[in-house]
C-alpha cells in the first residue's frame, strides 16, 4: 500500500469510520456563505463566529504552511431510538452526542495518535483540530468526500448516516487529495418538517436563535416566552432533524462504549442540583461546560412543558434563585403548571 492507503487504514484501526483528503483551499464558497449567515444574525449570542473571521472562512489562512487536510469522521450513533425519550415527560432529553465522555477529548486523541503514525512513516509537521478552533469542518468534509451538508446543515454520508463527529490533521505533506462528494437530499424535507421551532427558514439554511440546541446551550439568559413551550422536555440540545435522517438505515455503530451514557434523569433529580452535585454529576461531560444556572434554566423549561403538577413545588423553590434566568424561568414553570 502506498501512503495514502496506509493512512485511511491506520485511521480505521485508530476508531474512525472514514478518512478523506482535501486541500485547504478546496472551499472558496465558505467566506460568503459565513458572511451572508453573519448577516442575517443567524448566530445570535454566538459572538466568537466572528472573530477570525478570515481563518474560519479560509483554511488555507489558518496555517499557510498546509499543503493537505485529513478529513475523518467518528461514529456515535445510538444504540437506541433518540427520539422515544420525548415522549416520557417527566425526564429530561439530553443529545445523544453527550450522553457520555467529551467528544472533544475521545476524538483528539485519536486525532493524535494518526498524527504520531504519519510523523513516524514520513517527516512533517501536522496540527490537530477537533471543534475548537475556526476550522470550517462540514465544508471541508463535503470538500474531501467523507459526505455532504444536508438541508439540516448537518454532515452526512450513505456510508454512516449522520452520527458523526469530525476531526481533522492539517500536514505540510502533499497528499492526493479525493473527490468531494455530491448532495443526495434529493426531494427528502423530512429534517426540515420535524423541526419544533421551525429553524429552518429555507434547506441548507440555519437560524440559530430558533435551533433548540443554540437555546438550550450557547444561549444566555432566558429564552423568548414564544420558544419555551416548544422546548418540550429538551433539557441539553436537540437530535430531532438528525434523528429521522433516512440515511441513518446506514448508520454505523459507535466503536467507542464511552460515548453511550445516561446524562439524563427525572426533571425531580435535576432541578434540585446546585452548583457542587451539578459538577460532580457532569464532570467528564460536555454538559458540564453550561454550568449549573443554565442546565436548571433549561430543566425548569422542561418542567413547565411536563403538565405535572407534583414538579410545581420544585419550581416554586427556585423563584427567587439568585441567578435571573432560573428565576424567570422558575416563575414561567409554576404559572404554567398552575394554568394547566
Amino acid at each position: 500500500m502506498n501512503l495514502k492507503q496506509r493512512l485511511v487504514h491506520e485511521a480505521l484501526d485508530a476508531g474512525f469510520v472514514a478518512c478523506r483528503v482535501c486541500r485547504p483551499d478546496a472551499v472558496p464558497e465558505v467566506p460568503e456563505r459565513l458572511g451572508a449567515f453573519l448577516a442575517a444574525d443567524y448566530h445570535g449570542q454566538m459572538g466568537w463566529m466572528e472573530e477570525r473571521v478570515a481563518w474560519r472562512g479560509d483554511p488555507a489562512a489558518l496555517w499557510p504552511q498546509a499543503r493537505s487536510v485529513i478529513m475523518l469522521a467518528e461514529s456515535y450513533a445510538p444504540e437506541h431510538d433518540p427520539l422515544a425519550v420525548l415522549e416520557r415527560p417527566d425526564l429530561g432529553a439530553v443529545s445523544v452526542y453527550a450522553q457520555g465522555r467529551d467528544y472533544h477529548d475521545v476524538v483528539k486523541k485519536r486525532l493524535k495518535r494518526l498524527a504520531r503514525w504519519l510523523i513516524a512513516e514520513v517527516p512533517c509537521e501536522v496540527k490537530v483540530f477537533v471543534d475548537t478552533a475556526p476550522v470550517p469542518e462540514k465544508a471541508l468534509g463535503q470538500a474531501a468526500g467523507l459526505g455532504w451538508q444536508g438541508k439540516h446543515t448537518n454532515l452526512l454520508s450513505r456510508d454512516w448516516g449522520n452520527w458523526a463527529f469530525l476531526g481533522s490533521v492539517f500536514t505540510t505533506l502533499e497528499l492526493e487529495p479525493d473527490a468531494p462528494e455530491s448532495d443526495h437530499c434529493g426531494s427528502c424535507t423530512a429534517c426540515q418538517d420535524v423541526c419544533p421551532t421551525q429553524a429552518f427558514p429555507e434547506p441548507y439554511h440555519l437560524d440559530a436563535r430558533r435551533c433548540i440546541s443554540y437555546l438550550t446551550i450557547e444561549h444566555k439568559g432566558p429564552v423568548a416566552e414564544e420558544l419555551r413551550g416548544k422546548l418540550g422536555n429538551r433539557i441539553y440540545g436537540c437530535d430531532d432533524c438528525l434523528a429521522v435522517c433516512p440515511w441513518n438505515k446506514f448508520a454505523v455503530a459507535a466503536s467507542d462504549m464511552r460515548y453511550h451514557g445516561s446524562a439524563g434523569g427525572t426533571l425531580a433529580e435535576l432541578v434540585a442540583l446546585d452548583d457542587t452535585a451539578f459538577r460532580a454529576r457532569f464532570s467528564g461531560s460536555p454538559i458540564k461546560r453550561i454550568g449549573r444556572d443554565r442546565f436548571v434554566r433549561n430543566v425548569l423549561y422542561a418542567i413547565g412543558n411536563s403538565g405535572d403538577a407534583a414538579l410545581r413545588g420544585m419550581a416554586q423553590v427556585l423563584c427567587e434563585d439568585p441567578d435571573a434566568a432560573v428565576a424567570d424561568a422558575a416563575r414561567w414553570a409554576v404559572a404554567r403548571l398552575a394554568a394547566a
